[in-house]
């Protein structure tokens, strides 16, 4: 069994290349797989390992001074959810693309229980601060869900969503990254009880077992989507292929279309992994295992040669000219 870390830390990091080389060949080191991202503002990753390891790299990084409390969301699995080890630097570890957006000038956080009792007594709008494929597939009952495609979408949204400014504002996501930048934006344009929840979806789903939660979560690894609420695993999307309950995504097997989107086990023996019959005939469909039909697919040269990649190259060229 292994065990899957989420986790991410503001605090300022003055040299970022340095520190993402460095911490890198960590984790090299270690041997642990997954994907870190780093930048002036902070770190914030998602990896898998043994517990062993695990343990030793949350303790490493609580040792580096100015991430002493860092906190971890932790889950188990059967196998380590990446096939790779990525870790560099961005301008921002999560994307809102707004300047002096400070996560200290961010909402109340409440615990799940004070999340829950809120939810359960008190009148409020509750927004889904997640990409409208996450929503998809599940949220609280009753939640506002965007239909945005980025997180740096959710000012746009925001201009446009008519949310009364007397209201008490409830907000969740992931694990509680994008909410600690959100929550800042609504304050700053004139929502004074802006609440979220602490530690995210997959908090609550450990220590009040996801009541009120439909669905599933989708995450940002090979395992896609993880269990919330063990009373209600009943899919509330459908398969695109066959129109039947379904809560597991795929990426089509054409590489040039590569679409993520929600499919069944029979859907994907149905189209072999792609999401339709012109992506079926497609070349550059990569082999379709129906023994195990939602293995991840991998990156291009995994499938093909040279020649899929300088293809490509000629296509992008002709489009910007």
């Amino acid at each position: 069994m292994y065990e899957v870390i989420l986790y991410y830390y503001f605090n300022t990091i003055e040299h970022p290349e340095q520190f993402a080389k460095q911490h890198k060949q960590y984790c090299k080191d270690l041997g642990i797989k997954g994907r870190i991202y780093i930048s002036s503002e902070g770190i914030n990753g998602t990896a898998a390992g043994t517990p062993e390891q695990m343990a030793q790299y949350k303790a490493d990084l609580r040792a580096i001074p100015g991430f002493e409390n860092t906190e971890f969301k932790t889950d188990e699995s059967d196998y380590i959810p990446f096939s790779k080890l990525i870790c560099k630097t961005r301008e921002e570890i999560v994307s809102l693309h707004v300047d002096g957006v400070d996560p200290k000038d961010g909402g109340n956080h409440l615990s799940p229980a004070e999340w829950r009792r809120v939810m359960e007594e008190e009148d409020h709008v509750m927004i889904d601060v997640r990409n409208n494929y996450e929503s998809k597939i599940g949220h609280f009952k009753g939640a506002l869900k965007p239909d945005v495609e980025n997180f740096f979408d959710f000012p746009q949204w925001l201009e446009e969503a008519e949310i009364p400014k007397d209201k008490k504002v409830l907000m969740y996501c992931t694990g509680g990254i994008r909410c600690e930048k959100f929550s800042v934006l609504m304050k700053e344009q004139g929502w004074d009880d802006v609440n979220q929840l602490h530690g995210g979806i997959l908090r609550y789903a450990k220590e009040e077992e996801g009541k009120h939660f439909e669905g599933k979560c989708f995450v940002f690894d090979d395992r896609l989507v993880v269990p919330v609420n063990p009373k209600d695993l009943s899919p509330i999307a459908k398969c695109e292929i066959t129109g039947k309950p379904a809560d597991t995504y795929v990426n089509c097997a054409n590489m040039e279309c590569n679409k993520l989107f929600v499919c069944s086990e029979e859907g994907a023996h149905i189209m072999e992994g792609c999401c339709s019959e012109e992506c079926k005939q497609s070349e550059y469909r990569r082999p379709f295992d129906p023994e195990n039909a939602f293995k991840p697919f991998r990156k291009w040269y995994n499938y093909f040669g040279d020649d899929f990649k300088h293809r490509h190259a000629s296509e992008q060229a002709i489009e910007q000219s």
